[in-house]
């Protein structure tokens, strides 16, 4: 067990952005709050076998990555806001632990070393949140209601009246929401708002979805219309399940779409507030156009999209190749492909389908034909059985299908891209000629990631994205391990 007198020395981060470091006995001790390179004093809490949960006491020595968070919510005292954790270090540090996260379990779990690390896709660091979904209590004891994320390793929301990574304007509306709540009938019965913003001619859309658990009643309802009126946003109700989201007013008065736009390919994607959407619209424009120039799809060739959500890529993939087809598990993001195709003509060059794409076999991947180029975007579950039957076809060769020449793969679970990545590496005859993050959430420990895999020898990254030392220099103060 660590005594509170012993100082230890934090050697890295671990993948939830705990410091980790060895006491006197050899035993790890995980740290909330610690840096690489400090030298702390700490409170051991749980404990095992093989580890400690420790709570940061003293600080003998600081790293020269800690900076003052931006936000009045972060910390580790009691009560503090859990939807961020990596405020108190410098930004380019945070990009620095991703990128030998993302190295680390590539091999670590896979064996598998990118022939290239690519420069990390960043941008803003404040007000990037397009999309969240906040928490809402009404609190008796305290008598007022709370609205915004959870507070760190509770069940509890955090009393916030304020949220940098939310945009400006609606961080500053939190404080009105409370009020509004408070005054509604219903306040014990709405636990959650979701908002979506979207952009129109006339600028952003605010897009707020209040989940409520009984009939509004009609005062409740004139609440609502006031508030909208008075903050420029618009209300949709969800009184169940996703599929009974509504607008509150009848869309001739709702005012503009909710839409994000790609102007580099001329695509403009409406959707609806609880379909997914990147959480970072600036980030996503750029992430589109590093996965097409890594794509690399000429006008004569066909293309398959996997998991293509609303057309997210398969759109602009569309405007250069001859033929994309998408491909996607719910019927209702298919329909939303197909309407978000057709307002941006390019029905001739896309197809859309509906299918589980957790369960693939190698005749199920050659009845969609064969394809020189794969996009696959999968939510954190992974590609798996997409991979596999792709490692089953190398093994038992299918007449008339042509595996993918290259496979830009977009993932936001380093694990489940490393798992992957393996049998695409060790079973499929693929080469992982690139890797690199995609910093979609400032100040968490989210790693989002783009890797390329090549089936033919020969290719080289075009010579801009071709860069190996891309990631901040933090020496061993960025260090990464894995808890495995």
């Amino acid at each position: 067990m660590t005594d509170i007198n012993e100082w230890l020395t934090v050697d890295a981060l671990d993948l939830d952005a705990q410091g980790v470091a060895r006491n006197a006995e050899g035993k790890v001790v995980f740290i909330d709050g610690a840096l690489p390179g400090e030298k702390v004093r700490v409170q051991t809490g749980r404990r095992k076998n093989n580890w400690e949960q420790a709570a940061l006491v003293e600080i003998r020595r600081e790293s020269a990555q800690r900076v003052t968070p931006g936000c009045p919510n972060f910390g580790l005292h009691a009560g503090a806001c859990g939807g961020c954790k990596m405020q108190h270090f410098h930004p380019s540090a945070q990009v620095a632990v991703k990128q030998r996260t993302l190295e680390d379990n590539l091999w670590h779990l896979a064996k598998v070393r990118p022939e290239r690390v690519m420069r990390p896709i960043e941008g803003p660091t404040w007000g990037y949140r397009y999309r969240a979904r906040l928490s809402v209590r009404h609190v008796v004891k305290k008598g007022q209601v709370l609205i915004g994320f959870h507070e760190r390793k509770s069940r509890y929301v955090a009393d916030m009246t304020t949220c940098p990574v939310l945009p400006p304007h609606i961080s500053a509306m939190l404080v009105p929401l409370r009020g509004l709540i408070a005054s509604m009938e219903a306040r014990d019965r709405l636990p959650q708002i979701e908002l979506a913003l979207g952009e129109s001619p006339e600028g952003l859309v605010n897009a707020l979805v209040l989940r409520h658990l009984e009939p509004l009643s009609a005062g409740d309802v004139q609440k609502l219309r006031d508030f909208a009126a008075a903050h420029g946003v618009q209300w949709w109700l969800q009184p169940k399940g996703p599929d009974t989201v509504h607008l509150l007013e009848a869309a001739d008065k709702a005012g503009p779409v909710l839409a994000y736009t790609l102007p580099e390919f001329g695509v403009t994607m409406p959707f609806k507030p609880t379909d997914f959407t990147q959480v970072n619209h600036h980030i996503n424009r750029v992430l589109v156009a590093r996965a097409l120039k890594l794509l690399e799809a000429q006008a004569d060739e066909r293309v398959i999209d996997w998991f293509c959500g609303l057309g997210n890529f398969t759109l602009p993939i569309a405007t250069q190749a001859r033929e994309v087809l998408g491909i996607e598990g719910s019927e209702t993001l298919v329909q939303r492909s197909r309407e978000n195709a057709a307002l941006n003509g390019l029905s001739a060059k896309t197809g859309f389908e509906a299918r589980n794409l957790f369960e693939m076999g190698a005749a199920d991947l050659a009845a969609y034909g064969s394809a020189t180029r794969w996009l696959v975007d999968p939510p954190r579950e992974g590609a798996f059985a997409l991979v596999k039957a792709l490692a089953e076809v190398r093994q038992t060769p299918i007449d008339g299908y042509t595996p993918p020449q290259r496979i830009v793969y977009v993932s936001c679970s380093p694990a489940t891209l490393a798992r992957d990545a393996g049998l695409l590496v060790h079973q499929a005859g693929y080469r992982c000629v690139a890797a690199g993050v995609v910093n979609m959430f400032p100040h968490t420990a989210h790693v989002e990631s783009i890797a390329v895999f090549e089936r033919v020898d020969g290719w080289t990254l075009p010579v801009a994205e071709a860069d190996e030392a891309v990631v901040p220099e933090a020496g061993a103060e960025v260090a990464v391990t894995t808890t495995e």
